[in-house]
């Protein structure tokens, strides 16, 4: 249900009185913006499961690290593409009927401020986008080439992603869950919690994978040291 702000511009967002004075309706619907981004999201996952099938120098890669492969493709098309688009467009997202534009304007329902261009939403959508997503698709290229720095990139790019997601919902919190309708089945809990709760879920399981090869491959080189002595 819409509700008109002071300035008289109906809008789905909350809070109700939240000030958008430049905000066009969207033309396009929920689920034509659901299916683009699950169905290109599942085409990038797709491809590089194909993609690390196949038999390397190394031999193929296990399922496990072939499913984190795919992550970081994902991740990549995410950060580069769609929050990329916020980090560039994020002022003029509400009045513009642009796909992207429209899918932000979906999202925030959940989380209003991304149509209200909120300081710490366009700081951390500006370095996950720019950061964040390279450092994805270089950790592909990293895997499918057994590059010997592949769990150091898995570690910081697991480490940056959770540590925005902490703060995404933290400051969420201290605010008083005001900007989305709290308990709301696709709003709040599809939108705000299920879609950034896997960037503390999966970046998490991926730091103690990279925890455990990179100490594995100190106690290897300590070991050969200690040999030597």
């Amino acid at each position: 249900m819409d509700a008109t702000s002071a300035t008289g511009v109906l809008h789905p967002y909350w809070p109700r009185d939240l000030l958008i004075p430049t905000y066009v309706a969207n033309d396009r619907s929920m689920s034509e913006i659901l299916v683009f981004l699950f169905s290109v999201s599942g085409l990038f996952l797709l491809v590089t499961w194909l993609i690390t099938g196949q038999k390397g120098k190394t031999g193929r890669l296990g399922t496990w690290r072939r499913l984190a492969v795919c992550w970081f493709a994902v991740c990549g098309f995410i950060h580069c593409v769609i929050e990329g688009w916020f980090s560039l467009y994020y002022d003029i997202i509400p009045a513009d009927q642009s796909f992207l534009s429209q899918l932000w304007k979906e999202y925030s329902k959940g989380d209003s401020r991304y149509v209200i261009a909120d300081n710490f939403t366009v700081c951390m959508e500006t370095v996950t986008a720019w950061l964040w997503g390279p450092f994805s698709f270089w950790a592909v290229f990293a895997f499918l080439t057994n590059k010997p720095y592949r769990f150091v990139l898995q570690l910081i790019i697991s480490l940056g992603q959770l540590y925005g997601a902490v703060l995404y919902f933290y400051t969420e919190h201290r605010d008083g869950y005001s900007h989305s309708e709290l308990g709301h089945p696709i709003y709040f809990w599809f939108y705000f919690v299920f879609m950034n709760v896997l960037w503390i879920i999966i970046p998490l399981v991926l730091i103690v994978d990279a925890w455990r090869q990179l100490s594995a491959a100190q106690t290897q080189t300590d070991n050969k040291k200690s040999k030597r002595n």
